[in-house]
């Protein structure tokens, strides 16, 4: 019988703090798999990459893995960058199978989990919620992608929520490459009068932008003393994200999680097939021996990724990169360094104000 093992993706990230909350997920996961070996690694910025931990199964002689994004939504990188690691890695290691997961999603663990940090950041009890909270607006922060299909889960995220739990008003922002950003999303939906809002980040773990969007936050209450605004903490390890990573490891290992739609490898080799997208044989993944290059500048990550193995991977040019209420709102607040390559030099020209104004050390997040 062939020996399985379980492979947890992560995307990484530059703060220390958030692989230290990915790892913690894989352990809740070990609790669930007590007599599998399971792996975890990321694309970019940290180690383990996903490399490292797909050889560290081998070398516990498992020949069948499972593969899971542990990622919230199916943008690029669980869509494209993770796939391409692993049908590389399963081309150059004779014998060894690699089976690859859904995404967490939506699930209804992770809505779940989602509420129960809301209703815990409102300081009531999950198991025993009140009928509404028809006197408090709801903001949901989602991730901000090029990919539209995304950006619209977290819209879908916020209307299951709002109705789930019967807020007066919900509404959704994005931390990333659409509109509205949250600083002036936040300043739009306090015009509608809530005096209480609950601004809740729909992210696994900590990071740059979890501080940047908790900054923002605190900006905007600091400037309207009459609201109250509560920020929800992220979902990290609540027990409903370890069950939802379970089900669909789980699914794949069953083989029947999989709906009538393809899943993320299969579109992937479609696409392949089809020349719609590359094998990144110089993929994403950090090498431990540049870590010296990771704490630069955010700009860094859409140039030459100098802390990457020769980085390929890109994060596709979007369309209303110029919207009046997205990234450009950020121009000048020492933030939107990840955008900046994303700007044609017209919206360049026309913020070159903000641009000359902006000092790294005013930035709204990782002070």
């Amino acid at each position: 019988m062939p020996k399985k093992g379980i492979m947890v993706c992560g995307h990484g990230s530059r703060d220390k703090d958030a692989e230290r909350e990915f790892s913690r997920v894989a352990e809740g996961l070990k609790k669930r798999f007590p007599d599998m070996p399971i792996e975890y690694g990321f694309l970019e910025f940290s180690a383990p990459n996903i490399h490292m931990g797909l050889n560290s199964l081998l070398e516990q002689g498992v020949d069948d893995i499972y593969a899971v994004p542990g990622m919230l939504f199916a943008a690029t990188h669980a869509k494209n960058d993770i796939p391409s690691v692993l049908t590389t890695y399963a081309e150059k290691n004779d014998g060894v199978s690699v089976h690859y997961g859904q995404e967490l999603g939506l699930h209804p663990a992770m809505i779940e989990a989602f509420q129960a940090r809301i209703y815990e950041s409102l300081g009531l009890d999950p198991a025993n919620p009140p009928d509404n909270l028809y006197d408090t607006m709801l903001v949901v922060v989602g991730r901000g992608t090029s990919d539209t299909e995304a950006n619209a889960e977290a819209a879908k995220l916020t209307r299951i929520v709002n109705e789930n739990m019967g807020f007066g008003w919900a509404d959704t922002v994005y931390s990333g490459v659409t509109y509205p950003s949250v600083g002036v999303g936040l300043e739009r939906l306090i015009k509608l009068d809530f005096k209480r809002i609950v601004v809740a980040p729909y992210f696994l773990f900590t990071g740059r932008l979890i501080k940047r969007i908790f900054g923002y936050v605190d900006k905007v209450a600091t400037e309207n003393p009459e609201f109250e605004f509560i920020k929800t903490p992220y979902l990290n390890d609540h027990e409903k994200v370890i069950d939802a990573f379970e089900i669909r490891v789980r699914e794949i290992l069953e083989d029947e999680g999989q709906s009538p739609s393809e899943s993320l490898m299969e579109s992937f080799q479609r696409r392949l097939a089809a020349g719609e997208v590359d094998i990144h044989h110089h993929h994403a993944e950090f090498n431990p021996e540049h870590e010296h290059h990771t704490h630069g500048h955010e700009h860094s990550h859409h140039h030459s990724h100098s802390h990457a193995d020769d980085h390929q991977h890109s994060h596709g040019v979007y369309e209303h990169i110029g919207h009046p209420l997205g990234p450009r709102t950020m121009i000048g607040e020492g933030v939107c360094c990840c955008f900046m390559s994303q700007f044609p030099q017209e919206i360049l020209d026309e913020e070159k104000d903000k641009i000359g104004l902006s000092k790294p050390e005013d930035a709204i997040a990782h002070k």
